[in-house]
């Protein structure tokens, strides 16, 4: 049977940060597009906080981003959400997961797992671990590896990366991202998903995920990332210099020109250019 798409719903679109720095024009980017996907549809546009690996965030983090999404015009709908207040909402998945035997206790360290092969194996799968020093796995007996992209188009994910029985609940103690980002979502009716295509590999364990969930999957948009002169991804790992508040007008053409949608008039207010963008992107993506 097919899955069920989110196509028949209001949009939801969002944009889910990591506080483990200030915006760059990385950032920028993947926010302007889900930002101008949810106005060209007519939508809600959320902003979610992901800090959920509590030990990446930086402190004070997540009030830069947000001043910085409001100096560039990105204003969002509703109140912001953070992942590190919804251990409640991930603990109560969990255990449904765990109820429907799911999912199974794993103590496999990462060397372990590295000398098997590239891939985790289930060597965990029958051995009837107990919970003490061990990580929470699901049983991903109905992987999804094949699905569509509405700037990639389809996409075929390697057979054993979305076979892998990916893990929910870390021996430190902390839910995954891959867990913590799909039962928000469904949590906030998110429709459409838009980021950058550095993501699109473990999207496969997401959707697997919404499908054990029984939830109407969303559509999905991967966007091109914004690279630094060596050809690698701009990140805050590399050292990618923060948006410049003072000159958002600026910024926002060099991100909006970067996702294919011309050149915008930067003597326009912030409001106008993003208007204008929206209609270049409905006009562009929506036909």
């Amino acid at each position: 049977m097919a899955p069920k798409v989110a196509i028949d719903l209001p949009y939801c679109g969002r944009f889910a940060p990591t506080p483990s720095g200030p915006l760059h024009f990385g950032s920028l980017v993947a926010a302007v597009a889900s930002y101008l996907d949810a106005q060209a549809h007519c939508g809600k546009w959320l902003v979610r906080i992901e800090d959920v690996d509590q030990p990446r965030a930086v402190a004070g983090a997540d009030s830069i981003i947000l001043r910085q999404l409001e100096a560039f015009g990105l204003h969002w709908d509703g109140e912001v959400m953070y992942q590190s207040q919804r251990d409640e909402a991930y603990r109560i998945a969990l255990q449904q997961l765990q109820a429907q035997h799911l999912c199974y206790y794993c103590t496999c360290t990462r060397k372990q797992i590295k000398a098997r092969g590239p891939y985790y194996t289930g060597y965990c799968r029958d051995k009837q671990r107990n919970a003490e020093n061990a990580a929470i796995r699901i049983l991903n007996d109905r992987p999804i590896a094949n699905f569509y992209d509405r700037w990639q188009g389809e996409v075929n994910i390697e057979p054993n990366f979305a076979a892998e029985d990916f893990v929910l609940f870390r021996r430190d103690q902390l839910y995954t991202y891959q867990l913590a980002v799909v039962v928000d979502d469904i949590a906030q009716g998110v429709t459409d998903l838009v980021r950058g295509v550095d993501l699109l590999t473990p999207t496969a364990w997401q959707l697997t995920l919404w499908q054990q969930f029984e939830a109407r999957q969303p559509r999905l948009m991967h966007v091109p990332l914004a690279l630094d002169v060596n050809g690698r991804k701009l990140s805050k790992q590399n050292h990618a210099p923060a948006l410049n508040a003072k000159e958002p007008k600026e910024q926002l053409a060099r991100a909006i020109a970067f996702l294919g949608l011309g050149e915008v008039d930067t003597g326009n207010d912030i409001q106008q250019l993003l208007a204008e963008a929206s209609q270049a992107w409905a006009a562009k993506y929506l036909s």
